[in-house]
């Protein structure tokens, strides 16, 4: 008897159709496979932080070579030292910043990037200032080019503003510097007065944190206006040099002043790519970062001093105009070499032409010396004496200490 077979095992056509099916399936299955690898998921756009900047940096900046940061290097290059940069935020990609800058934060709309995100370029300049790295291949470096910078952004541009708001935020972000560990606190900014900004900078001080702020920029055809936070007593206030040493004309005068540096034709590193941008106008901003990196070379070479004790080395230590101080520079322009050598401040005990007086009224020893100063004013007599009895002596012995003849008696025969 034969066997029976389902239909679809013995019918021919059956079989051709399930094996197509088969070979279409699969083949369907391997491009559906190659679509899903080959079309990639949309990327989220990164923000561009800031501008580029001109590849080329043909020569040294003429602040470089005034300030001459090199000199101070042997002493001190800022090692261990944090400058918090409280500005526009701070790239961490630019070859003179890269491995330079910390997590920070980001009071302005910015969290995710942490303060790394320049998107106006004044911060990463001013960080390239402070602590850019030398060695680069570029006639350029920082003032302190071993130190780390901290970036705090509160500024989403440079424009002026009198948004209320603004104090607190940078009152906040100096606190939150304060509580990172921050050495120095750099402040390219000018605001309105108010408490919370007065009573961050007074927290600063107390914690042993050197605040270094801009003297402010005068504007157009307008009166010279107070800047703060520089004005507020303990922060180091700057102003702007030329290249002639001369104050330049945008350059708040004041009291307040207490030291300057080059604040015109500034050249830094830009934010995006690995290029340098040119601000020829320059502005105390700039300035105030020069002084930032000095304040860092002191703060590495003397660690025990306080923020009073080194604003007074850089006001000691400066560049002094003739008359010792003024609204326009105040001590002067600061000098990295001899902020960190000098031994102005160092010692407990002041030097030998700062020592009064000394008081012999109570002197248990003054009778002594009284004393002494007769026995040697009669042993000096007794002296003159001995020699001019000497002749007299030596002609007495030789008579045997008889008269001797008168030799202007008249001669009888």
């Amino acid at each position: 008897m034969r066997e029976c077979l389902p239909l679809s095992a013995t019918d021919p056509s059956r079989r051709t159709g399930r094996a197509v099916r088969a070979v279409l399936s699969g083949t369907l299955a391997v491009l559906l496979g190659a679509a899903l690898v080959a079309v990639p998921s949309p990327a989220v756009a990164a923000p561009t932080c800031g501008p580029g900047g001109e590849d080329a940096l043909p020569e040294m900046p003429w602040a470089l070579r005034r300030l001459d940061p090199a000199s101070a290097w042997p002493l001190s290059r800022g090692a261990g030292v944090t400058v918090a940069v409280i500005d526009s935020g701070v790239s961490a990609t630019h070859p003179l910043l890269k491995g330079q800058v910390l997590e920070g934060r980001d009071f302005n709309g910015l969290p995710a990037n942490k303060g790394q995100c320049d998107q106006a370029g004044h911060g990463t300049m001013v960080a390239g200032i402070i602590a850019g790295k030398e060695g680069t291949g570029t006639p350029f470096s920082g003032i302190a080019p071993a130190a780390r910078i901290l970036p705090v952004r509160v500024l989403p541009d440079t424009k002026g503003t009198n948004d209320e708001g603004l104090p607190a935020q940078i009152a906040a972000a100096i606190d939150y510097a304060v509580e990172q560990g921050a050495d120095v606190i750099n402040l390219s900014l000018v605001t309105l007065p108010r408490p919370e900004l007065e009573e961050a900078v007074k927290n600063a001080l107390a914690k042993r944190v050197v605040l270094v702020a801009a003297a402010g920029n005068r504007q157009e055809q307008q009166q010279d206006k107070t800047g703060y936070p520089a004005a507020y007593d303990g922060v180091i206030a700057v102003a702007g040099v030329n290249e002639q040493g001369g104050h330049v004309d945008t350059s708040v005068s004041g009291a307040y002043v207490d030291v300057a540096a080059p604040g015109l034709n500034i050249v830094g590193p830009a934010p995006r790519g690995e290029g340098y941008r040119a601000e020829p106008t320059g502005g105390t901003s700039f300035a105030a970062a020069y002084v930032s990196g000095v304040a860092a070379l002191v703060r590495a070479a003397h660690p025990d001093l306080d923020p009073y004790q080194v604003a007074e080395r850089l006001e000691r230590t400066a560049d002094n105009p003739p008359n010792g101080h003024n609204g326009e520079v105040g001590y002067g322009v600061v000098n990295p070499y001899r902020a960190v050598s000098s031994l102005l401040g160092t010692r407990t005990d002041p030097p030998a032409g700062k020592l009064p007086a000394p008081d012999r009224s109570d002197d248990p020893l003054s009778w002594q010396r009284t004393v002494a100063i007769w026995a040697a004013a009669v042993g000096g007599l007794l002296a003159v004496l001995l020699l001019a009895a000497r002749p007299i002596l030596i002609r007495g012995r030789r008579r045997g200490w008889r008269p001797g003849r008168r030799t202007d008696s008249p001669v009888t025969n």
